[in-house]
């Protein structure tokens, strides 16, 4: 099959569409023909050398796909050849196949083009364990999502909404505030001309960008707040004010996705499938896509998400 391969650390150039060998669905395992994938900030930092896959993982990047049933590795149930899936990965994703834990895999949402499923797993996993899960967001609070126009945050946006919460996102252009409107945000705050601490207080933060904002997160929380750090954008150390965060009783919780073992994995999988599911289908949430670009061409979607004029999920098709 074909694959992207990162020939060495590096900017968008050092993917290659290459020949690699075909993968094979081991016990518990489903095996995939790809449709599309979708490109994610981790991916980028895997090209420049930055995150390595976790032990096992192919050495592709890509964490999403959608696409067809090819095989059933042996003990798999309730899936068959041809069916239509999207799936989670710890890497692998930007390939002509793929093979996958069972509990990873989701079936394409009744309504949702089986090309734009791609833009869902990481996205809805990240939100549904990071908003409501862990962050336990209910009908009625407030959420802050920053960066609102990425296919998290546009994801974020709807599906708070939709289960009753208020909605303020930071974005970096007035287009973007449009969209995320159109989208549900009750408020887009412009980072670039306001402080999104003045729109406060917050009963749960997204935040994917570390250090930068983490003194102001915390003065922007509620009593009893969830500031939840998804992303390093703007760097790894900074220091927090335990005394604030004491008087407030509130909690920092920083997560990633990509490492956790397959049983985290299939148990966010299965919360998603259950709740965020039947949103996707009734239509009261919708997959955000910005563009598709053919997977071949890698290296310009690369760019397109470093240039951060997108909104929604850049995609990768086969």
């Amino acid at each position: 099959m074909h694959a992207i391969v990162i020939r060495e650390p590096g900017d968008a150039d050092v993917l290659e569409w290459a020949d690699v060998p075909d993968p094979a669905a081991g016990p518990g395992e489903v095996l995939i023909d790809v449709v599309a994938s979708a490109v994610n900030r981790a991916d980028v930092m895997q090209r420049l050398g930055f995150y390595p896959p976790p032990e096992g993982a192919p050495p592709y990047p890509g964490l999403e796909v959608s696409g067809r049933v090819a095989g059933l590795g042996a003990g798999v149930t309730g899936l068959k050849p041809g069916d239509e899936v999207c799936a989670l990965l710890s890497g692998g994703g930007y390939a002509e196949r793929v093979a996958v834990p069972a509990g990873q895999v989701l079936p394409v949402p009744r309504g949702v083009d089986v090309v734009d499923a791609a833009g869902l797993p990481e996205v809805a996993c990240t939100v549904w364990s990071n908003v409501f899960l862990l962050g336990a967001l209910s009908a009625g609070e407030t959420l802050l999502v920053h960066g609102g126009g990425s296919g998290i945050g546009t994801l974020a946006i709807q599906a708070a909404k939709a289960r009753g919460a208020r909605v303020v996102c930071t974005v970096g252009s007035e287009e973007k505030a449009a969209r995320c409107r159109e989208l549900g945000a009750d408020l887009a705050v412009n980072y670039r001309e306001e402080d999104f601490v003045e729109s406060g207080p917050y009963d749960v933060i997204l935040d994917l960008m570390g250090a930068k904002y983490l003194e102001r997160n915390v003065k922007a929380l509620a009593t009893g707040g969830r500031l939840m750090v998804i992303g390093l954008q703007g760097g790894a150390r900074a220091e927090l004010d335990l005394g604030l965060l004491l008087r407030k009783r509130a909690l920092v919780h920083a997560t990633s996705l990509r490492a956790r073992p397959a049983e985290e994995k299939a148990r966010i999988v299965a919360a998603v499938r259950e709740e965020l599911w039947p949103l996707l289908e009734s239509g009261d949430v919708r997959p955000v896509i910005d563009q598709r670009v053919p997977m071949a061409d890698a290296a310009r979607a690369h760019r397109l998400l470093e240039e951060s004029g997108h909104v929604g999920k850049i995609l990768l098709t086969v």
